[in-house]
């Protein structure tokens, strides 16, 4: 179990790699597709169920074996298009020396790093063969209730099924926003069995559609049962082929540390809100700065979009463009009147 954060912080989520174990053999379906293929909807319950659903997405979902300097651990991979492409989570890869693949069929490939973003914990992987079979994406969000599945390498058991339901969205991992993590919000959350080497997995729906990408659980001993993570597709495949294409990805930056008003923190101060985002520090001439933002003002709203929280506030900051000027909607310090801006995001150093 690797834990993201060693000072507390989000000492529950574990993300989902695990040391090297021998793969489970599996079989697999030949045959690939055109890629990214994507659908717009995500129907909650198609007739075929999950058995059909996972005998089509199997084939399209690998272990990530990976080499580095401290030994090696694994994970799970799915490819999103011809060519032999991957997404998997960029910790999966993190400090990588080498990457091979175990595929569905038991066989194995190499396979070699595009780009990763610790941002959004998304890498793009290119196999060593070409013929891989590409996944379906659903880039709709699900349904709370929907059925769904997993596929991935638990403990290397290649190709693992599980089932279980959508939990809920706009999630996020406790602890995350206030470290300013931004891969850890925004997240699907599933009661689907996820383990230690699920990372990088599919969550698909029962069309064997992929809706997310596995990412993190919360563990037993934080007293959880059935509590994983998943990146949202649309977001996994538009942050994977920028990454292809550029070997990069741009994420927008304001200059400002936040914080969730509590209401303690709207009693000590007197403030006529109870909830927003508090700015506790300034980059100096950043984006926030210049548009007269300042510590200690309360932000409720960010290019239209409320901002009660930490986690929504970084929610919206995620899906703007850099350079691209939105409003902000703030409460200056101590006053009591809002003001309306204009802030215009930055490239993240």
């Amino acid at each position: 179990m690797i834990r993201r954060n060693s000072a507390g912080i989000i000492a529950a989520a574990a993300l989902l790699t695990t040391a090297c174990t021998a793969p489970a053999a599996d079989t697999a379906a030949p045959g690939s597709a055109s890629a990214p293929e994507t659908t717009t909807t995500s129907p909650a319950e198609p007739a075929r169920g999950a058995a059909a659903a996972a005998a089509r997405l199997t084939p399209s979902v690998v272990t990530v074996n990976t080499r580095t300097a401290d030994g090696g651990g694994n994970g799970s991979g799915v490819v999103y298009r011809d060519g032999g492409y991957l997404i998997t989570n960029e910790h999966v890869v993190r400090g990588a020396t080498s990457i091979s693949l175990t595929l569905a069929d038991a066989t194995e490939t190499t396979a070699r790093l595009i780009a990763a973003d610790p941002i959004t914990d998304i890498a793009v992987l290119q196999a060593g063969r070409s013929d891989l079979p590409v996944a379906r994406f659903a880039t709709a969000l699900p349904q709370v209730g929907q059925s769904v599945i997993t596929v991935g390498s638990p403990l290397g058991f290649t190709n693992t099924v599980s089932a279980g339901i959508i939990s809920g969205l706009g999630r996020a991992i406790p602890g995350a926003a206030a470290a300013g993590n931004q891969a850890l919000v925004n997240l699907i959350q599933t009661d689907a069995a996820i383990s230690p080497g699920n990372s990088g997995g599919a969550l698909a729906d029962l069309t064997g559609a992929v809706i997310g990408i596995n990412e993190a659980y919360i563990s037993p001993q934080a007293g959880a049962v059935d509590l994983g993570f998943a990146i949202p597709a649309a977001t996994a495949l538009d942050v994977a082929e920028e990454l292809r294409t550029t070997g990069r990805a741009r994420h927008a930056f304001t200059g400002l540390t936040p914080a969730t008003v509590t209401p303690d923190i709207a009693r000590d101060f007197d403030l006529t809100v109870t909830t927003g985002v508090l700015v506790t520090e300034i980059t100096p001439d950043g984006p926030a700065a210049r548009s007269g933002i300042t510590p200690g003002a309360i932000i409720t709203e960010l290019a239209d979009e409320p901002t009660p929280t930490v986690e929504a506030f970084l929610s919206t900051l995620r899906r703007l463009q850099p350079g691209r000027p939105v409003p902000v909607n703030f409460l200056p310090p101590a006053q009591r009147s809002p003001q309306t801006a204009t802030i215009t995001p930055a490239e993240r150093p």
